[in-house]
Order: structure tokens, then sequence, then C-alpha cells
């Protein structure tokens, strides 16, 4: 794949996901754009570590934690966390899974979404208000972890079918191999590891959080939505914070 096509995929995949100014021109490279979510995630996370660190210097960690929290809320202008509401309300409504469906498409949210949506959100408040003092290790798992999030959705892709017959994220689904578009989650697995036993930990909820996700998925629909996926990043994102608050 040449400079070129990569370029654009990650513009395709930051457009799709983000609110970041990458040019008026629209590009839409639903198959290709799958591999650069780890990449849209390293941006974010840039941004948030950058922006931790500024904040840092003027309040203290609570303050900073909810500051952090909004900030992502807002550069992704609630997409996924749009998908974690719509998931939260099908999943749980305890219907068939054409009626969860249904549910999931309904741009309304239920009370088990705005539960669901408020349970992260506090997760991640928690988890970035009781990290570490601001340090190294601090901005690369605020680098690291919206990427590992992101790769969470490209398992899914790949080993999950799509659960409509027809949908937005039917487009990200392609004839391409998981390990081929797995190749730049190796970025934030580094990045972590630097941290030390911390980062471990991290990777090792991350594993965990992956597998339980997809097998709940495939056992209540035997397949995966667009919304699912954005739940995936949310909910993932939400417990690797509180993983790299622990006291190690």
């Amino acid at each position: 794949m040449s400079m070129k096509e990569s370029g654009l995929d990650l513009k395709s995949a930051m457009q799709f996901s983000t609110i970041l100014p990458v040019g008026s021109d629209n590009v839409f490279r639903p198959v290709g754009q799958v591999a650069m979510f780890p990449v849209v995630g390293l941006i974010l996370g840039g941004i948030l570590a950058l922006t931790d660190a500024l904040l840092s210097q003027l309040w203290p960690p609570m303050v900073v934690g909810i500051l952090d929290t909004v900030l992502l809320m807002i550069l992704t202008g609630g997409f996924h966390l749009d998908g974690l509401g719509d998931t939260a309300d099908g999943l749980f409504s305890h219907r068939p899974k054409e009626r969860a469906l249904e549910i999931m498409k309904d741009s309304r949210s239920g009370a088990m979404g705005v539960l669901a949506m408020i349970a992260i959100l506090s997760m991640k408040w928690a988890g970035l208000a009781s990290m570490a003092e601001p340090g190294w290790s601090r901005a690369l798992l605020l680098i690291a972890i919206p990427s590992l999030a992101r790769g969470s959705q490209i398992i899914g892709i790949g080993l999950l079918p799509y659960a409509r017959k027809e949908g937005t994220a039917h487009d990200l689904f392609g004839d391409v191999s998981l390990v081929k578009r797995l190749r730049f989650v190796i970025l934030p697995v580094l990045l972590v590891l630097l941290t030390g036993g911390r980062g471990v930990m991290v990777l090792l909820v991350h594993a965990l959080l992956t597998a339980v996700l997809l097998l709940w998925y495939r056992k209540k629909m035997g397949g995966i939505t667009g919304d699912m996926l954005g739940a995936m990043t949310e909910i993932t994102e939400g417990f690797l914070f509180v993983a790299a608050a622990a006291a190690l």
C-alpha cells in the first residue's frame, strides 16, 4: 500500500469518527480505514495527554479528570458514546434479536442507555482523576489507551459477522485479514509496556475485556453492529483508565 493510500485511509478514519479538521473534501474508504482506527486513537490520545499536562498546572486531579473526559467526548462528537447508549438499550431490552436491532436504530435514548453512558463516563473520570501524578508514565498511558480501545473494534470486525442485513457499518467489513488490519496496534502496546507493571495490567484487562464483550455479543446477537463497535470503544476506554489508576 502506498503512502498516499495510507494517508487517505487515515483521513477517512478521522472524518468517520472524530470532529478533527482534516480537509474540506470528504473521503470514505470503509475497508481501508479500519486498520487506521488505532492511529486515530493515538492522535486523540496525544491531544488528551498534552491537554492533561496543561490542565494539571491549573487544577487538582478531580477537576482535570472531568475535563479530560469531556475533551474525549468532544473530540469524537459523542460518536461512540451514542453507540454505547443504543447498544445498552437494545441488548438489555430482553427482546429477540430482530427487535433488539430495531431498538438500537431508534435515535431516542432509553433508561438503560442513559445509565450505561453515565456509568462509563464516571469510570473514565474516576480513572483519569486517580492515575499517577503528571509524568511520562501518565502521558504514555493517556496516549495509548484510546488507541487500544479502537483496536478492540478491529478484533470485533475480524471475528464476528455483521448482525444486520444492511447498515452503515456493513461497509467496514471486507475480505481483509485480521492480522493485516491489526498492524498498527503494536504501537499502543509498546507505549503501555514502557510504563512497566501498570502497562502489563492494562494489556491484560484489554485482552480479557475484549474477549468477554465479543463472547457476550455472539451469544446475544450472533454478530456485531456499528453501535456495538462504538460501545466496545467506550467500555474498553473506561475500564482501561480505571486499570491504569490501580496502585501497583
